[in-house]
């Protein structure tokens, strides 16, 4: 399947979810997303990709591009993407340090495999990405987060 096939799957995928819900800020931006049951796994995962500048650049382009995430999460990650306005509630906002404080790599590569139920993210690998590429937009995530307590 090709990236364009691909990228329109997921689309379809986000606007299905999305049809019924109108746009809302995100309740609990703290709260996991990662099925009870699973957790422990989840945290225990860790990311086979070093965050280096290349890396992080690397997942930018991914992000940007073939992952699709800006759509929904923004360009600048604050969950403000055109495809996120109606979704309630509201995609992640990556620029909240309490949130990637409190989030291990693990969780954050479950959700992008797995999708997140209640919300309008759908599950990406191998859909639209392979497990290296989600680690490598994990650590471009990260990035967002500039070091304060926002």
């Amino acid at each position: 399947m090709g990236y364009f096939s691909k990228f329109v799957g997921v689309c379809a995928a986000v606007t299905l979810l999305s049809v019924t819900v109108v746009g809302a800020e995100e309740k609990d931006p703290l709260k996991p997303r990662v099925a009870p049951d699973q957790m422990a796994d989840a945290k225990a995962m860790k990311n086979p990709v070093a965050s280096t500048p290349e890396s992080i650049a690397k997942g930018k382009a991914l992000y940007e591009g073939k992952g699709t995430c800006f759509n929904c999460h923004g360009k600048e990650g604050k969950g403000d993407g055109p495809a996120g306005a109606i979704l309630n509630p509201s995609p992640r906002n990556f620029t909240n340090c309490k949130f990637h404080k409190k989030r291990k790599d693990g969780e954050l590569f479950w959700v992008i495999k797995n999708g997140s139920p209640g919300t309008g993210m759908v599950s990406l690998v191998p859909a639209a990405i392979t497990e290296e590429e989600a680690w490598t937009i994990i650590n471009y995530e990260r990035s967002f987060c500039k070091g304060g307590d926002e």
